[in-house]
């Protein structure tokens, strides 16, 4: 049986209910951040992002008495996944605040396609041509949302699209760096160690440039950090119940809410590059979903086959 297949249907409803929830939060999240980053420097947001993001983490494991999962036997490792998440969310914020959200999000949902070209010279893991093919479609839709040959080149790669692209990159760096390391490590711990590192890296820059906040603004703060806390938990309990290959998909919807807040606050509405080029990355994005998917079944049924008192043959995985 397939992990999809495994899982009662009330599990997965339950994950699919609180993936989707994990989205909203999140997505609502970077719609209070662009509305700070008018008045507030990048550094500051993230500052508070981190710190007040610790907090649901905090009270969830002081309730249930799990202080311990904080330990962690590669500190090394979390250190640098720290700095990389810390160097992802300074860069996806400063993009928030110079571009719609929606075309922030289509470069960002390029995310997977990065992971998998960085898996093969980072995990050593194979790649088959399905899926180079899948990526190389993906960063063509890159492209297409950046539209080049559609006006000068201070137009094709602006500050806040290398900005997003840049925390595209560090994020995929990031989520390998956690396939190496989720053996050891709890997530608990992956989560504390990250925010701790952010807190640090961008407190390093509140003297240039911090702006006291007003007691409003200071609320919206540390609305961010709420938001962004109980998101990363609801979509850890979200896998708890559910197969990521079925989760995966619903974090697309993250494109609804950026279109419902870009044009309800800021009257923002993507033009057609952006969706045009965002729908091809998704769609990469899910093929190779598709390709990993198949792989791991593949995997999973030749090693039950392995075990079997009949000699079997194998085809040549082409994922």
């Amino acid at each position: 049986m397939t992990a999809e297949a495994a899982a009662p249907a009330d599990r997965v409803g339950r994950g699919i209910g609180l993936y989707v929830l994990a989205i909203l939060l999140l997505a609502s999240m970077d719609a209070v951040i662009k509305w700070l980053s008018s008045d507030y420097p990048t550094q500051q947001i993230v500052f508070f992002r981190a710190l007040f993001g610790l907090l649901p983490l905090m009270a969830i494991l002081a309730i249930r008495r799990r202080f311990r999962d904080l330990r962690t036997r590669r500190l090394g490792g979390q250190l640098g996944r720290g700095v990389l998440s810390a160097c992802a969310a300074l860069c996806f914020f400063y993009a928030f605040g110079q571009m719609p959200l929606a075309d922030a999000y289509a470069i960002a949902f390029a995310s997977p396609l990065f992971v998998t070209a960085l898996s093969v010279p980072l995990l050593g893991e194979p790649v088959g041509r399905h899926r180079w093919v899948a990526v190389g479609i993906g960063f063509i839709g890159i492209l297409v949302v950046l539209r080049p040959g559609q006006a000068g080149l201070d137009q094709f790669l602006t500050l806040g699209a290398a900005a997003a692209l840049a925390g595209t990159f560090f994020f995929s760096l990031s989520v390998v760096l956690i396939r190496r390391m989720t053996r050891t490590e709890s997530n608990a711990s992956l989560v504390f160690y990250a925010a701790l590192v952010t807190i640090v890296v961008s407190g390093l820059g509140l003297p240039f440039g911090f702006v006291w906040p007003d007691p409003w603004d200071l609320a919206l703060m540390a609305l961010v950090g709420l938001l962004g806390g109980f998101g990363v938990i609801f979509v850890t309990e979200a896998f708890r119940s559910a197969p990521v290959s079925i989760l995966a998909p619903f974090e697309y919807t993250a494109m609804i809410w950026a279109l419902v807040y870009g044009y309800s606050i800021w009257g923002d509405l993507p033009d057609g590059w952006v969706l045009g080029g965002g729908a091809i990355v998704i769609c990469s994005g899910l093929y190779i979903l598709h390709r990993e998917t198949r792989r791991h079944t593949n995997r999973a049924a030749t090693e039950r086959l392995a075990m079997a008192p009949v000699n079997q043959t194998g085809a040549k995985d082409e994922n």
